[in-house]
């Protein structure tokens, strides 16, 4: 069983994503915040990391520096699902999907729950 860190802070969504991250096999651990996930990041050691960029405190993408800054950490998928729009994604596409290696990235308002599902799958097995 694939363990999935959710870094979101919307309740809701964070709930529906946990229920059908579960119903396909995956151990889910949710956290609203870059602090809380880089603690159970530590914890529970993920098989892959969905994270959305805007996040109260320290951001996504700081979240992403301290991740990849443990060598346990390095080759963990991490796919971005996230209300900031492509437009906006491009200026910061090559630190994120080069330098940070972020696998993906998902534009929230364009995606739905089978393409989250889909890419997850893409990266670890249930």
């Amino acid at each position: 069983m694939a363990t999935v860190l959710l870094i979101e802070p919307d309740r809701v969504l964070a709930d529906i994503y946990y229920q059908a991250l579960h119903k396909t096999g995956h151990k889910v651990v949710v956290c609203p915040s870059a602090q809380a996930g880089i603690l159970a990041a530590d914890k529970h050691m993920p098989d892959a990391v969905i994270l959305e960029l805007q996040l109260v405190g320290h951001s996504g993408l700081e979240f992403l520096y301290e991740f990849r800054s443990y060598a346990d950490w390095q080759n963990v998928p991490v796919i971005l699902q996230t209300h900031i729009p492509p437009s906006e994604f491009a200026g910061a596409r090559d630190l994120l999907m080069d330098e940070l290696g972020v696998s993906t990235y998902l534009y929230k308002p364009q995606t739905n729950l089978d393409t989250l599902l889909r890419n997850v799958g893409t990266y670890v097995p249930a």
